[in-house]
């Protein structure tokens, strides 16, 4: 394993050209540019807003600017995910040439997607800074928590979109069950509400390893509080367990990739 990972640090100037060359590819001859990164997000906004007004009328309680900001908050790390997991899920299928007849560790076309789909999340969340702004939500020490919940996130989506990429392989319905559970997973995921909102019953939500970092996020920024530390260790354990795990399974498959591919 320390071998392995000191190969991997060994090919890191490969991983940022790769990196590089997907955000190029992403963009180029784009007429909206970079607002592609910022559309998906306003999209789930958009969305998460019209389920919090439906639930205020339904629960005769005005829709605030804490519902709005807490959604807004939210949309961009699960906008994050969705777009790593699908583009990781694919990496190694639309780079079968690299694959199959140039050795250096395989696992930098999960991790590039990622990185490629970060880089996206950065560029949308200034607009979500002007927007904070214009919201007047405020700041204090417990913004210090944002980074190690990014990491935490950022661990998760390596940890399963090498699974996913190396599963995609072997089994080519993988991608199609995994685009069913991006779609449908914003319903068990706390995006356009809050595990409070259903009282004792919604810890069962956070259950979802996705679920502690943005409730912790939404804390952190919106309402100023430390996020939840028991359910916060609960989402960077399966973090770590993830990433290593995925790593672990990765580099099992890997001799068969060229005859699978």
């Amino acid at each position: 394993m320390r071998e392995e990972l000191k190969e991997l640090n060994k090919y890191r100037e490969l991983l940022i050209m790769i990196t590089y060359r997907d955000i190029k590819v992403r963009y180029k001859q784009s007429v909206m540019g970079f607002m592609w990164a910022v559309l998906m997000p306003i999209l789930i906004v958009m969305s998460g807003i019209v389920v919090r007004y439906a639930y205020a009328l339904a629960s005769h309680k005005p829709l605030g600017t804490e519902d709005i900001t807490s959604v807004a908050v939210k949309s961009l790390p699960w906008a994050f995910f969705v777009s790593s997991i699908r583009f990781s899920c694919l990496s190694l299928i639309n780079n079968k040439d690299l694959v199959t007849k140039i050795y250096f560790p395989k696992e930098i076309f999960p991790i590039s997607a990622v990185m490629a789909s970060l880089f996206d999340f950065l560029v949308a969340s200034c607009a979500l800074t002007i927007f904070l702004i214009a919201a007047r939500v405020g700041v204090g020490l417990n913004l210090l928590w944002i980074p190690l919940l990014l990491a935490t996130m950022v661990l998760t989506a390596i940890g399963i979109g090498m699974i996913v990429s190396a599963a995609s392989l072997f089994f080519r319905d993988v991608k199609f069950i995994v685009e069913v559970f991006l779609t449908f997973g914003i319903f068990f995921t706390p995006v356009f509400y809050d595990v409070g909102m259903f009282g004792d019953k919604g810890k069962w939500l956070l259950l979802n390893p996705v679920s502690p970092i943005l409730e912790g996020l939404s804390a952190c920024i919106v309402r100023h509080q430390p996020p939840d530390l028991a359910w916060f260790a609960y989402a960077l354990s399966f973090a770590l367990v993830s990433s290593l795990g995925g790593y672990v399974f990765f580099k099992h498959l890997e001799p068969a990739f060229a005859e699978s591919i």
